[in-house]
């Protein structure tokens, strides 16, 4: 009965509601910054080489705040929910996630950039911020600002750590030992126990973890696909033609709507790079940067490595096997398959490594979180130590839980509350958005003049409005 409604309530999301906003947002901060996704890259790299404004051992650096943004979104959606997509979809459906990626890197950068704008310091000086904050402190909407946060925490603490648990189990089921009955909670429970152990030792454990693994981890994962796809070359026109013919198939569009190309394309790549929905802000907001667009183009990059690279990595490794997709072997076993055809008996461990630091990475980034938003639940101050402890204990059991759980209920719970998310975080940055295009002409002004002065608040209309810019010094270097 719960399934069911849950089910309903997903379905009436994202048939139109979300497909509307998701594009319209992706549009229309595309059009009206001018392509910053395009022109912008070269100078979004740049800003990665950028060390902390104030150099401390709290300070987080742009590249820092964006592994951990990178490690939530990269995860087991980079493997499973391609794979659930080109076997429901079919082909068609990565060439709607590519588009949901294109123009979601400039609702990325309008989300994260107001993070910066409004992120407020911590006793320990640590920046924060998000959604929750520019939502209370720009529209002074603190109700709706809460409703966000419960939406989130549900999303991340519950919904997504409960499908990770459970997409990395289900790649275990090659193994002689594989137990339908047992296996998954074992497997449940010693990633409760090592996920538990980072998040016990607090958000400067995670940073560093996510920091050394995501690179490495997402390297690897690509080097591979290569391989694949090289092996595979003789199939890969055959590939790109099918994916074109498919995506463009307006039977196939709007035949079954909501396990069609368009959906299980928008609905994935959602999912995946999570673009608008107004989690990567939380990572962004900690950056200690000179000016707000800066990391608002760095994370722009992270949807770009999420779908373009790492999607498109799964997808093609898959498409190119010539394995064909069906609705029964979607997830792990599709992949798997298509490894072992290309790979040999190396392709399936591979999948098992990669989910395992996959799943592992998108808990810790997914925990990061949920400590920022309990923080302005808390009227901005950190939770007690011992509040802190009970929560993350809480999210080890829940990623136990989630392994033994059935899949179908798992995807529409985490697609109702983060879709939950993004109608909430939207429309208040189509409300905010000339704010993010004032920040975003102030950037580029300075950067023709050779400026070097940090942003302050006086410089796009909000004297007095935020809390960490209304004061800046000249930038050393």
């Amino acid at each position: 009965m719960i399934s069911n409604i849950i089910s309903a309530i997903s379905s009436a999301m994202y048939d139109w509601i979300l497909i509307i906003m998701l594009i319209a947002a992706g549009i229309y901060f595309t059009v009206a910054s001018k392509f910053p996704q395009f022109r912008l890259l070269g100078r979004a790299i740049k800003c990665l080489k950028e060390k902390p404004k104030n150099h401390n051992e709290n300070s987080v650096s742009g590249f820092q705040a964006l592994m951990v943004s990178t490690a939530s979104r990269v995860g087991t959606g980079n493997i499973i929910g391609v794979s659930v997509a080109i076997c429901v979809g079919g082909y068609g459906s990565v060439f709607w996630m590519w588009v949901i990626a294109l123009i979601g890197g400039a609702t990325a950068f309008a989300e994260s950039t107001l993070a910066q704008i409004y992120k407020v310091k911590g006793k320990d000086g640590k920046f924060i911020g998000g959604p929750a904050y520019y939502i209370e402190k720009a529209l002074n909407f603190k109700v709706l600002a809460i409703v966000f946060c419960i939406a989130m925490l549900l999303t991340y603490a519950f919904g997504f750590n409960m499908l990770a648990s459970y997409n990395l189990q289900t790649t275990f089921a090659i193994f002689p030992f594989y137990d339908p009955s047992i296996t998954p909670w074992i497997i449940g429970a010693i990633l409760a126990v090592v996920t538990g152990w980072c998040l016990l030792g607090g958000e400067s454990r995670i940073v560093k973890v996510t920091s050394g693994i995501v690179p490495i981890m997402g390297i690897t994962y690509v080097i591979i696909s290569v391989i694949v796809i090289v092996i595979n070359a003789g199939n890969m026109p055959m590939v790109f033609q099918t994916i074109f013919q498919q995506a463009f198939n307006f039977k196939a569009i709007f035949a079954g709507f909501g396990a069609s190309v368009l959906m299980q394309g928008i609905r994935r790549g959602l999912y995946s790079n999570e673009a608008g929905i107004g989690s990567a802000p939380n990572a962004a907001a900690s950056a200690d940067t000179s000016h707000p667009a800066k990391q608002g183009l760095i994370q722009m990059i992270s949807v770009f490595i999420d779908t373009l690279i790492l999607c498109t990595a799964t997808a093609m490794m898959c498409m190119s096997s010539g394995i064909v997709p069906t609705p029964e072997i979607k997830g792990a076993p599709y992949v798997q398959m298509a490894l072992e055809e290309s790979l040999g008996a190396f392709g399936p461990y591979f999948i098992v490594i990669s989910m395992t630091l996959f799943a592992f990475t998108t808990l810790l980034g997914n925990c990061f979180y949920c400590d920022n938003l309990l923080t302005y639940m808390n009227g901005k101050k950190e939770p007690s130590r011992k509040f802190m402890i009970f929560f993350r204990l809480i999210c080890a059991g829940v990623i136990f839980l989630g392994s033994g759980l059935e899949a179908g209920l798992l995807w529409d719970i985490s697609d109702v509350c983060m879709g939950l998310m993004a109608i909430i975080n939207i429309p208040v940055l189509f409300i905010l958005s000339r704010q993010v295009f004032r920040t975003l002409k102030d950037f580029e002004r300075k950067e023709r003049l050779g400026d070097i002065s940090d942003f302050k608040s006086k410089d796009i209309g909000l004297r007095g409005k935020t809390e960490c810019w209304e004061t800046a010094d000249v930038k050393s270097g």
